[in-house]
């Protein structure tokens, strides 16, 4: 079975920088318990102004139920987000291919 892998990158007004990964990390702390297929998440730091939400799926089907329909182009978005980046989210997905 192929892991989907969600990247989402912020560029980040950088004196906004702080203020958003607490915002982030305080709104994606309990995504695992409201999206089932959600595998593993983390947030990776890229000072001053890159910030990265990874997500791994376990189907399509999950990442739909987090993202939409239209998960494959378009962003999750969250209140108040675009106060604190300097342009629009973009999105990419992996899948997981074996090492052996």
């Amino acid at each position: 079975m192929a892991v989907i892998i969600r990247v989402s990158e912020a560029r980040v007004r950088p004196e906004r920088f702080d203020a958003f990964h607490e915002m982030i990390v305080s709104a994606v702390r309990e995504f695992p318990g409201h999206y089932p297929g959600l595998m593993d998440h983390e947030v990776l730091l890229a000072p001053p102004d890159s910030l990265l939400y990874v997500s791994r799926w376990r189907s399509e089907e999950d990442l739909a139920g987090y993202a939409g329909e239209n998960w494959r182009d378009q962003p999750v978005v969250l209140p108040g987000e675009e106060e604190y980046l300097l342009g629009p989210l973009q999105v990419r997905h992996f899948t997981s291919a074996p090492l052996g």
